[in-house]
């Protein structure tokens, strides 16, 4: 295999190779390094006794993403506040035509499902991962993580259970996502309460993250009122020269906050029976950088 051909090979499964690593470890940075180093697997192995290449890769990176969230894991342990996933850049264009799959998939992506994803266990998540956001058969899972296929599906069971439990339920219509976020974010800059009240479910939450290094509320706000109040205030504040961009972030719509060119933040809203169930807000500036572009 010429090297043309081994680059070529590996840039065409990049994207899933991308998608995994993410899903495991819930930050681009780290999702970019594994998929390098799974680079450096691929052309340093001896393709003559790789059969499917793209199997090959999964199994490389799956593996590195198990080492990288041991890591990760006890590193987020010190973090300042609540911790979101970093927000992830989604837009399946054509490559993804049925919409049964896009659905899966901007589902498993999800900041609310990558949260719980958090309390699983390296192997439980590699599983999850595996089996319910790709699709691979339990015996291609085995072989990828050298289990038997009856612990694999233990895992899997295991896993699906704690995340169907603590699942959020909200709805995947992306043009009601887009229009509430549009009307949120109008009240909030107005400071209209009430309106805002109005879009807001009782039991709302709102999510901060900035890992200690900017403003953002340490712990979880509940209740309508509160987040009402917070985001109202919030939007008094306001950061010099402030513009918004609305883009695809995590499956569904999202706002960028940007001050001058460079993020601020992010907002993005989930929705249940047309009232905002969550609102998730990051400002750690490490978590932006691969906004910036």
């Amino acid at each position: 295999m010429s090297t043309d051909t081994v680059t070529d090979v590996f840039e065409e499964h990049r994207p899933v190779l991308l998608g995994v690593a993410y899903r495991m470890l819930g930050r681009v940075a780290d999702a970019e390094d594994v998929v390098q180093e799974a680079w450096l697997r691929w052309s340093g192995a001896d393709r003559s006794e790789v059969r499917e290449p793209r199997a090959y890769l999964v199994r490389v990176t799956t593996r590195l993403a198990i080492d990288r969230l041991r890591q990760v894991q006890a590193r987020n342990e010190a973090y300042v506040g609540p911790w979101l996933p970093e927000p992830y850049a989604t837009d399946f264009g054509d490559t993804v035509p049925d919409t049964a799959e896009r659905a899966v998939l901007a589902d498993s992506v999800s900041l609310a499902v990558l949260v719980v994803l958090e309390s699983l266990s390296p192997l439980e998540r590699a599983v999850f991962v595996l089996r319910e956001a790709f699709g691979y058969p339990y015996t291609e899972i085995a072989t990828m993580l050298d289990r038997g296929e009856p612990a694999v599906r233990q895992l899997a069971g295991r896993a699906r259970k704690h995340v169907e439990e603590r699942r959020p339920r909200y709805d995947v219509d992306p043009v009601q996502r887009r229009d509430l976020t549009e009307r949120f974010l109008a009240a909030a800059a107005e400071g209209d309460l009430a309106g805002l009240m109005s879009m807001l479910a009782p039991d709302v939450r709102l999510v901060g993250d900035s890992g200690g290094k900017s403003r953002a509320p340490l712990r979880v706000i509940e209740t309508a009122d509160k987040v009402g109040r917070f985001l109202i205030g919030a939007g008094r504040k306001g950061v010099s020269d402030q513009s918004f961009r609305f883009i695809e972030l995590n499956g569904g719509p999202a706002v960028v906050v940007l001050s001058g060119d460079k993020p601020d933040s992010v907002f993005q809203l989930d929705v249940v029976d047309g009232r905002i169930q969550s609102v998730y807000i990051v400002r750690n500036p490490d978590k932006l950088q691969s906004l910036a572009a």
